[in-house]
């Protein structure tokens, strides 16, 4: 399949990071993006809105349609997906990018933080697909995509944080289902992790520039969603991809590109599986 140039995506979590890169990726090749996010107005803690990033898209060459809209609320997500069908004539592309993270063992995470978790990630993913999901029926090639890690089901993803992989993993259910029960229609549903952390602003808040220099930057993510975005839906679907072995089997070699700081060790991601080794040369300059 060629690039997105003119297909719609809608892609919730857009207003930074990872959401904010893939929409700048689809830009590149003139895609229409609908920025689906609550950051109205500037966090106190976080740079970026839905209107600084329909900024930085229009910039990057694609159409923005920055949406306020939590993802907890239907009415706010139907209203948020009509909208965007409306505005553009339609979607082609839904990235379920929003996600709500707490690392807390079971008796140290209030039930406040694990229904937040629970109503964002998974939740929300189910909501803001099945929302898509009677417009992309109508697309030529249309794809639903979770970041999301694969069902890789041992215990050492779980015990540190029940509460968060619980969430995590639903969203990978949804893949999991989603892509056998729309098979017929066509619609791809595909999930998404990166195998190192990844150098974002929730990233810098967390452990500062110590922390970022041991990650990648959101591009490696957005190149490796633009290429599952752009296969055949309907015999690219129900895969989980790593973002580093989906470029590195589309020719990609040189990774230290995506790097914070290559002369730095890369600090590995949660759920990545013991079976899926990085690419030759991927890791070579880093301590394990």
């Amino acid at each position: 399949m060629n690039g997105l140039s003119d297909k719609t995506l809608f892609i919730s979590g857009a207003s930074r990071g990872i959401g904010l890169a893939i929409a700048l990726r689809a830009a590149a090749d003139g895609a229409n993006v609908a920025i689906a996010a609550k950051t109205d107005t500037p966090h106190p803690k976080l740079p970026g809105t839905i209107h600084t990033a329909a900024e930085q898209i229009e910039a990057a060459g694609g159409r923005a349609l920055p949406i306020v809209c939590d993802i907890r609320e239907e009415d706010e997500v139907e209203a948020a997906v009509r909208h965007t069908a409306e505005h553009f004539g339609g979607i082609d592309i839904c990235v379920n990018n929003a996600s709500a993270i707490s690392l807390t063992g079971t008796e140290e995470t209030p039930m406040k933080r694990y229904d937040l978790m629970n109503q964002i990630n998974t939740r929300g993913t189910y909501l803001v697909s099945q929302k898509c999901i009677p417009y992309l029926k109508k697309a030529a090639n249309p794809h639903v995509l979770m970041l999301s890690p694969p069902l890789d089901m041992k215990p050492k993803w779980f015990a540190p944080h029940v509460a968060y992989s619980i969430a995590k993993y639903g969203m990978s259910l949804c893949v999991l289902g989603m892509a056998e029960e729309f098979a017929d229609d066509g619609i791809a549903f595909n999930a998404l992790w990166p195998r190192t952390g990844i150098a974002t602003a929730a990233i810098n808040l967390i452990g500062g520039e110590e922390m970022m220099a041991h990650c990648r930057k959101p591009e490696i993510v957005a190149d490796a969603a633009h290429l599952v975005l752009t296969r055949d839906s309907r015999t690219f679907t129900g895969r989980f991809c790593i973002d580093d072995v989906l470029l590195h089997e589309h020719g990609v070699t040189d990774f230290d590109q995506y790097a914070v700081d290559a002369s730095q060790d890369l600090w590995p991601d949660f759920f990545v599986p013991d079976d899926v080794p990085p690419p030759p040369g991927s890791m070579s300059n880093r301590t394990d």
